[in-house]
């Protein structure tokens, strides 16, 4: 019998962490929440949720920033969930939109994130398209896994920045709103990613996300 993928899910105080494990759960993984940056270096896979503003997540998160560091430059993969995701960035738009200046990310890949412009409405939401841009084993599966291409397939959406990184080959998959935007960036090794969308809220397709995942674990 396979032995699961012990995955450690990061509680800094955002993010829906029920739903998250849940589905992770159901991808096959043995999940922990926990506080403690200590346990991330003996976990198969670290997950960084996120739902709300970019500034009070970096300094909620702002403690594990060293361990966060460590898990990527080791080969664990560490997956940003939404606002999760955009902290693996240099920065943001969005508190100096919001007069609070300059914040910096965990910059994991290089790049800010920004906000949506001209008239669409504000935040996104709801399911769009993915466009798998190059290969990754996030998106288009490990093989003989579980998972597999999610190209196509629809995804959920709630946000009103997007990743713009510094380099366009940190792209994996992109989807439409108004603008063309990342929707999955990972770093150059590929062992740091994540997506804009909410895997736990986007039905089978998030489901194989998660499989995929808990399969490169």
């Amino acid at each position: 019998m396979d032995t699961l993928a012990e995955v450690v899910v990061v509680d800094y105080g955002l993010g829906n962490l029920r739903s998250v494990t849940k589905g992770l759960e159901r991808a096959g993984a043995s999940v922990t929440i926990t506080d403690d940056p200590d346990r991330f270096a003996d976990a198969d896979g670290v997950v960084l949720p996120g739902v709300g503003a970019f500034r009070e997540g970096m300094e909620n998160a702002d403690p594990y920033r060293e361990a966060l560091a460590d898990v990527a430059a080791s080969d664990t993969p560490l997956f940003g969930i939404c606002l999760g995701m955009q902290m693996l960035l240099s920065g943001s738009e969005e508190a100096e939109h919001a007069g609070q200046g300059a914040v910096e990310g965990l910059d994991l890949i290089p790049g800010t994130n920004v906000r949506f412009r001209g008239d669409q409405k504000v935040p996104h939401m709801g399911w769009n398209e993915l466009r798998v841009t190059r290969k990754h084993p996030l998106v288009t599966g490990v093989e003989g896994g579980r998972g597999g291409s999610v190209d196509s397939e629809h995804a959920y959406f709630v946000h009103s920045y997007y990743a713009d990184p510094d380099d366009a080959g940190a792209v994996v998959a992109e989807t439409e709103y108004g603008a063309t935007f990342p929707a999955v960036i990972a770093n150059e090794d590929g062992t740091v990613f994540g997506t804009q969308f909410h895997p736990e809220k986007s039905g089978e397709t998030g489901l194989t996300i998660l499989k995929n995942f808990v399969d490169l674990c």
